[in-house]
């Protein structure tokens, strides 16, 4: 009896021992479990997906590929159409207008030395009495020396200022009194001072060493574009200052002997031929100076005109060049042609037949980008005010040798001349009258808009008529 009853008191106690049992074995279970996960990712529960769940969630996924694709593709294509539209822009470049009125020019050079001595006012007393109505100043000089303190930064950071002409405003105002439209020349890639201050923008050897040409002198490298902001504050200042038109020389590669060991590197060139980067520099500061609404003008060798070997040496294109500019120079002096040019033996000594043989050459040139109705500048000539005595077949130019050259460049119908003498000593007696100079110069627009008119006739297929262009070669 006391074993049966001692059995019956202790089942609970049984039961109740394997239940806590099994908890403890629950809870350790779980201990070891979560220890295992610690610092690991989330628990993954394998779940089976029914086909129609594993579809529905593939199309999601599908569907946000797509949409993904699509804005990188449209990111894409807006950024493919922005870089096209910038290689477009650049070759359907526009000169920018200028909305002064023009004036025609019949001027000559001056120095900056001249410009900044007493000198000025015998010259200006004699312009008042010809038909001469502008001057060409040296602003920066075959030196590279600036002849005024300006508004420079670059400039001024680099000392190239020498102030030959120290009262610059006074100058401007006194030209602008008399009527004298003023010409800032601003010699370009010639610059034998920055040769000394600014090597690294110089034309180079391979090792290293600044490239001079015969005379000494260094040019810059046209494909330094640090240089360029340079010369383009100095275009600025000028600009600001007042003068009426700014215009640069030496807008061109060296061609001197030695060239060849001039090196320019892949960095600087960027697959750029010499034509392409001076095209590019036109460009560059004739977008300045339409900001400055103020008259661009640049000079070239007559020699490129229809030469292809001459264009590629020194990197001007007439044609081109003359849809960026407002006014093209090219200086047609007769002793710069060689012997047999144009067909005559000694061209220094038929100067009437040179300068005509030139600006029909010119106006050939031009004639297509004119007759398919591109903008153009107007083409105003250096003609020679000095007597090339180092030629072997020379002549002595004068008043009539002058004359025959202005009156070339009106029978080739142009209207606008300037006369190189790099002394400056001009012979007034050369020059007509105001009065003379007004009657012939009505009578040569008549002239030329009768030419114009015939010309263009000639373009237009027969039975169409057109609008009288702008402008003409």
């Amino acid at each position: 009896m006391g074993q049966r009853g001692s059995a019956v008191w202790s089942a609970p106690l049984f039961l109740w021992r394997a239940k806590m049992k099994r908890l403890l074995m629950l809870l350790l279970i779980s201990c070891l479990v979560l220890f295992a996960c610690r610092g690991q990712g989330p628990l993954v529960y394998n779940v089976n997906k029914s086909a129609e769940l594993k579809e529905y969630e593939s199309e999601l996924a599908a569907e946000s590929l797509y949409a993904e694709s699509v804005s990188q593709q449209s990111i894409e294509e807006s950024r493919r159409a922005e870089s096209e539209a910038a290689a477009q822009e650049a070759l359907i470049w526009k000169k920018k207008k200028v909305s002064k009125k023009k004036v025609l020019v019949k001027g000559i050079y001056l120095t900056d030395n001249t410009a900044g001595s007493g000198r000025m006012d015998e010259i200006i007393s004699h312009m008042d009495q010809t038909e001469l109505n502008a001057v060409v100043i040296d602003i920066k000089n075959d030196h590279g020396r600036i002849a005024s303190q300006l508004d420079a930064p670059l400039a001024k950071e680099l000392g190239a200022t020498v102030n030959t002409i120290s009262d610059l405003p006074g100058l401007l105002s006194k030209l602008h009194e008399h009527g004298i439209y003023a010409i800032a020349r601003l010699v370009t890639f010639r610059d034998p001072y920055l040769g000394g201050v600014k090597p690294e923008w110089m034309n180079q050897k391979a090792d290293g060493s600044v490239f001079r040409d015969n005379s000494g002198m260094s040019w810059v490298n046209p494909y330094k574009r640090e240089y360029w902001e340079y010369i383009a504050q100095i275009a600025d200042a000028c600009a600001d200052s007042g003068f009426d038109e700014i215009q640069f020389d030496y807008v061109r590669f060296c061609t001197e002997k030695g060239m060849n060991e001039v090196v320019y590197s892949e960095e600087d060139t960027q697959g750029l031929d010499k034509t392409k980067i001076i095209t590019e520099f036109v460009q560059f500061i004739s977008d300045r100076m339409a900001k400055k609404n103020v008259f661009m003008s640049a000079d070239v060798f007559g020699t490129i005109i229809g030469s292809y070997v001459d264009t590629i040496s020194v990197g001007q294109d007439y044609s081109l060049m003359a849809t960026c500019v407002d006014y093209m120079c090219p200086m047609i002096y007769p002793s710069h042609y060689g012997n047999g040019n144009f067909g005559i033996a000694y061209p220094d000594m038929e100067p009437y037949k040179t300068i005509r043989g030139a600006l029909a050459a010119s106006r050939k040139d031009l004639q297509l980008d004119y007759s398919q109705g591109q903008y153009q500048a107007s083409i105003r000539p250096w003609l020679q005010g000095f007597t090339a005595s180092y030629l072997q077949h020379y002549i002595n130019y004068g008043p009539q040798q002058i004359r025959q050259q202005i009156q070339a460049v009106y029978d080739s119908g142009y209207e606008e001349w300037l006369i190189w003498n790099a002394a400056n000593n001009y012979d007034w007696n050369a020059f007509r009258s105001k009065e003379e100079g007004k009657r012939e110069e009505e009578s040569v627009a008549a002239s030329q808009k009768a030419e114009e008119e015939s010309r263009d006739a000639a373009l237009l297929p027969s039975g169409s008529s057109g609008k009288e262009s702008s402008s003409s070669p």
